[in-house]
């Protein structure tokens, strides 16, 4: 009986320690595209990407783990449901993140850095949030906590969609060349995208807690 609920135990360790790895690559993935927008054109930008490659490559890997321990265990901490729906929401950060990338590397050479500036920072600290939420899952006592950092994400998202709608206007308004204008919408969109994504795992998170008040 002991082996057996050392065993069960152990599982509950494991998914949250997967989650938990799962954010924390989210993270990376962040504070990777935030030393990489500042690369644009420069030598170290093709390791800074690598980087970013990196962080969403391991991240596929916790999922594929999660999944695999899924299938291996009867008794789960949490409902499977909410497990795959916060390894789904966690691993699409890094994915955009990977893909803010790509477009920033056949951005025009006259690109501007300072574009992004503000939309970088909001998806770090994005990030940030949602990995502290995640942290939070093995003790889901304090609802109160838990829900005051989902409304810290709502809020970054609600500003981030204001700040993006901003800087549509001034693309469109703007004498920009039509090259560009594709590809800053593009960076644009992604970036709130995966900040949306953020949202998506704390709602997560928050729901579980609800659950399990």
């Amino acid at each position: 009986m002991k082996d057996f609920l050392k065993k069960v135990l152990g599982k509950d360790e494991k998914f949250y320690e997967l989650l938990e790895a799962s954010a924390d690559e989210a993270q990376k993935s962040a504070k990777s595209l935030s030393k990489l927008y500042s690369q644009v054109g420069k030598p170290d930008f093709e390791q800074r990407f690598t980087e970013l490659v990196v962080a969403r490559r391991n991240d596929k890997r916790i999922g594929l783990s999660i999944t695999q321990e899924l299938c291996q265990t009867f008794v789960t901490p949490l409902e499977r449901e909410d497990i795959e729906a916060l390894a789904n929401a966690l691993y699409k950060i890094p994915k955009t993140c990977e893909k803010i990338g790509e477009r920033l590397a056949i951005c025009p050479s006259q690109f501007s850095t300072d574009i992004v500036d503000k939309q970088v920072r909001m998806l770090e600290q994005a990030t940030e949030v949602t990995a502290r939420l995640v942290r939070k899952l093995r003790k889901l006592s304090n609802v109160e906590e838990i829900q005051d950092d989902y409304e810290t994400l709502q809020t970054i998202e609600g500003d981030a969609d204001r700040l993006m709608v901003g800087l549509l206007r001034d693309l469109y308004q703007g004498n920009v060349d039509a090259k560009e204008v594709v590809v800053l919408k593009d960076i644009y969109e992604l970036l709130e995208r995966a900040i949306d994504h953020c949202r998506d795992a704390g709602k997560v998170v928050f729901q579980i807690a609800l659950k399990y008040a």
